[in-house]
């Protein structure tokens, strides 16, 4: 492990992980710590961890962003001691707020939100990450609702406020960035000791496009995808064949038909 980065999300860290990748580095982000290791933070959050946990886990991992990693920041350093640590922040609280707040809408507004009610992988997802994390970083049982419900604001602010702190404080200094992507290239080029690229500085997840761009392309999204056009499917065949019945039969037949079902099914069982 060669870096952690710190920062809440919505601070760049797409951006961070696209310059990471520029230099080389193999770097684990949220949709690789929730396909790869969803069942080890499903049982980190639930029973506990050692430093062991993971030494395992990253390994063979050069960096590690965004959620759960960035709260287990010093968890993860005590495990890699030799890592450096780049705390990334907004050029405000408020920035950061909107910004997270738009990107839970985005949410809603694509096909991540039929796949939270129909896929059985994003469930689990669900279960292992986000119902977890969010309560622990966010004090909030689950960050999404922020993008369809009032919600504490000033909570949330005291939660960035209250973790960019801790890691100011505890982070060694000498092994510490403290940047904002507006800076471009320079201070994170200097700090990991690397020559500054010959091109444009990237700028990633504009307008909460990383979660498009994840259905697009992620594999396991893919799967994803697959179960949700299943449940569609089985959905609408199922509204068809009921249509059909309904059709046939007429409505108050097939309740007649349906009640002595289930009037059968009830007597088996009770005997």
């Amino acid at each position: 492990m060669k870096v952690i980065v710190a920062g809440f999300p919505k601070t760049g860290t797409k951006t961070i992980n696209t310059v990471l990748t520029e230099f080389g580095y193999k770097v684990y982000d949220y949709p690789e710590n929730a396909f790869d290791y969803g069942d080890d933070w499903g049982r980190i959050f639930k029973e506990g961890w050692s430093v062991s946990d993971f030494q395992r886990m990253y390994r063979d991992v050069d960096a590690v962003v965004d959620v759960p990693c960035s709260y287990f920041w010093e968890e993860i350093h005590k495990a890699f001691p030799d890592a450096k640590i780049i705390l990334s922040i907004r050029e405000n609280e408020e920035a950061w707020l909107k910004s997270l707040e738009n990107q839970m809408k985005m949410i809603d507004f694509n096909m991540l939100g039929l796949m939270q009610h129909l896929s059985p992988t994003f469930r689990k997802l669900e279960r292992n990450m986000d119902l977890n994390f969010s309560p622990a970083m966010f004090g909030i049982s689950d960050i999404r609702d922020i993008g369809r419900k009032p919600y504490n604001k000033e909570l949330l602010k005291l939660k960035y406020r209250a973790h960019n702190a801790h890691v100011i404080q505890n982070a060694p200094s000498d092994k510490l960035l403290i940047y904002k992507v507006t800076d471009g290239w320079d201070p994170i080029c200097k700090f990991l000791g690397v020559p500054v690229p010959n091109k444009p500085f990237p700028h990633k997840n504009k307008g909460g496009k990383y979660v498009i761009d994840i259905i697009n392309s992620h594999p396991y999204a893919r799967k994803m995808e697959k179960e949700l056009l299943l449940s569609l499917l089985a959905s609408a065949t199922m509204i068809g064949i009921g249509g059909y019945m309904v059709y046939k039969i007429g409505f108050s037949n097939l309740r007649e038909t349906s009640m002595n079902l289930f009037t059968s099914a009830q007597s088996y069982f009770c005997e």
